[in-house]
């Protein structure tokens, strides 16, 4: 009796230690979030936040630089975790990418879902690819965290689905000109709502006009562009010196939006072409301005 006792006690020791690990190794892992971007919200809502329009046609919306700066907001809120993807979900006429999306989809970090466009230019499936995401990622514990870009009623059960496995899905919008562009049971069922305002999409949305230069001034090439992102590294550190730049390392290879700002706006000036919806070139300038920053450390 003793010696069964003596057993039973020792496989409970032994329970208790591998425990023990278990939750040592978790305690251990990063918390990971990804960020859930409805397109056809984004262009609506922002186009008429900052130009008066939803009509894709009449504005020009800087991807690149936008999803950059929703990484670096998720950064601030999210500080201990670590992103796993930006998920860009849109429309296309037979799910085939257009020139845009597959600039988007070749982004670092960046995952493209297509649904269908029909013939009236509406989005079909895209909110049940984003629940089909959210749920296959919570279900494997591979976000911790969800931020969904967006406002259809329709993506509750997508919240829903992914609260059932333990994630929390943090609502993100856009300031409405007037009234709500947000379904109120969406709002009600997410763990924590954010908008953002007028301030934060001025940088990245304007109304669709040829610069009066780019007519004149041939394409620059990515090298010439590299250089110039050089450059303008070299100037931004003599200004702001190395305490700015030991801030800035840690987030490579993403800049603050502030500064990716600063730094498009400065190289479309001394390169007199604009580089709005050219991903290639932009890649350049920020390979440019790194390159010149890393060599110093």
């Amino acid at each position: 009796m003793n010696d069964d006792l003596a057993a039973l006690s020792a496989r409970i020791d032994r329970t208790n230690e591998l425990l023990q690990r278990m939750l040592a190794e978790v305690a251990k892992t990063p918390s990971t979030h990804a960020i859930f971007v409805d397109a056809g919200y984004l262009y609506a809502a922002a186009g008429r936040l900052v130009t008066g329009t939803e009509d894709r046609r009449a504005f020009d919306l800087d991807t690149e630089g936008l999803i950059e700066a929703l990484i670096d907001r998720a950064r601030t809120i999210f500080a201990d975790s670590r992103l796993l993807r930006v998920y860009w979900y849109d429309g296309a006429r037979r799910r085939i990418h257009t020139a845009e999306q597959q600039s988007i989809a070749e982004l670092p970090d960046v995952k493209v879902r297509l649904g269908n466009l029909n013939a009236n230019n509406q989005q079909k499936g895209v909110d049940s690819l984003i629940r089909s995401d959210l749920e296959s990622l919570a279900r494997h514990r591979a976000i911790s965290d969800a931020a969904l870009l967006g406002g259809d009623e329709d993506l509750v059960s997508a919240v829903e689905a992914a609260q059932g496995y333990g994630a929390r899905v943090h609502l993100w919008g856009i300031e409405a000109p007037e009234g709500r562009n947000q379904a109120e049971p969406l709002l009600w069922e997410v763990d924590s709502q954010r908008t953002f305002d007028l301030d934060f999409f001025k940088p990245y949305v304007s109304r669709r006009t040829v610069p009066a230069y780019e007519a004149a001034v041939a394409r620059p090439t990515r090298d010439d562009v590299r250089f110039v992102g050089a450059q303008i590294a070299a100037k931004w550190l003599a200004a702001r010196g190395r305490e700015s730049l030991v801030e800035l390392l840690p987030g490579h290879p993403y800049l603050p939006g502030s500064v990716d700002q600063d730094l498009l706006v400065e190289a479309e000036g001394l390169l007199q072409y604009s580089l709005r919806g050219q991903a290639d070139l932009r890649r350049s300038l920020r390979d440019g301005f790194w390159e010149h920053l890393r060599t110093l450390y």
